[in-house]
C-alpha cells in the first residue's frame, strides 16, 4: 500500500488577517500497490504534456490551485476507477480555536490530525505501508512526525506490515500531485462552497469527516 499525505489551508489562528484560511484540510490518496500508484504517474506525465507544455517548462508540475478545471477534468480521466481511494479530515479552526485554551502548536495539531486521518485506513490486506509526504518541513519536525505516526500506529498494522515514511519533493512524485489536486478541492467545498471540482472525484472519497476538538475524537 502506498498512501500519499497532503493539505490545504494553513495553521494560522490570526484571522484578523486576510490570508488565513478557516479550515485546515489533510487528504490521503490510498493505492492498493505500485501498480495503482503507476497509474497516477502516468496520468499527470500525460497531462504535463499535453495540456501544460511539459517540454517547454521542465518544472512544471501540477498544483490544484493554478491547474484549470479543464485540465483537472482532462486528469481524472486518464484514471483507473479501481485500486485508489481518498481519505480526508477537515480542521474547522474558528470552531476549535474558542475551545482552545493555550496558544495552538501548529505541530502537534498537524501530528494529530494526520494520526487521526491515517486511522481511517482498513490496513488488513496491506503487505507493506509506504507513507509519502511533500517535504516541507525542517529535519526536526520529520523526525517528530515519523517517530509520533509509527507510535500511533504500532496497534493499527499487523505485526509483520513494515511501514516506511519517506519525504520528497512533489515534483518529484506523481502521487503528491495528484492529492494536491483533490485536497485543493475538498479544501475549496469546505472553505468557499465551490464544489465544480469536487463534483468530479466525490465517489472516490472513502472517509471524509471533520474533527472535533472538543470531544478530541473525530465526530
Amino acid at each position: 500500500m502506498i498512501i500519499y499525505l497532503d493539505e490545504s489551508g494553513d495553521l494560522g489562528f490570526d484571522f484578523s488577517k486576510a490570508k488565513t484560511t478557516s479550515t485546515f484540510i489533510i487528504t490521503l490518496l490510498v493505492c492498493d500497490g505500485a501498480e495503482s500508484a503507476n497509474i497516477f504517474d502516468r496520468a499527470v506525465r500525460r497531462t504535463l504534456k499535453n495540456k501544460l507544455n511539459f517540454k517547454k517548462n521542465a518544472d512544471r508540475e501540477l498544483k490544484g490551485a493554478f491547474t484549470s478545471l479543464p485540465v483537472k477534468n482532462y486528469f481524472f480521466r486518464h484514471l483507473s476507477p479501481d485500486g485508489w481511494q481518498l481519505h480526508t479530515l477537515i480542521f474547522d479552526k474558528k470552531k476549535a480555536v474558542q475551545i482552545m485554551k493555550n496558544q495552538p502548536d501548529k505541530n502537534r495539531i498537524y501530528n494529530v490530525l494526520s494520526r487521526h486521518v491515517i486511522r481511517s485506513i482498513d490496513f488488513s490486506n496491506a503487505d507493506s505501508v509506504t507513507l509519502i509526504n511533500d517535504r516541507c518541513k525542517s529535519s526536526s519536525e520529520i523526525k517528530v512526525f515519523n517517530e509520533y505516526i509509527q507510535n500511533q500506529l504500532e496497534a493499527t498494522l499487523p505485526l509483520n506490515v513494515p511501514l516506511n515514511i519517506h519525504h520528497n519533493l512533489s515534483h518529484d512524485e506523481a502521487g503528491l500531485q495528484a492529492v494536491d489536486l483533490f485536497c485543493w478541492g475538498i479544501f475549496r467545498k469546505y472553505e468557499l462552497n465551490d464544489i465544480k471540482w469536487y463534483e468530479v472525484f466525490d465517489s472516490k472519497i472513502q472517509f471524509e469527516e471533520e474533527y472535533d476538538e472538543k470531544a478530541g475524537q473525530r465526530k
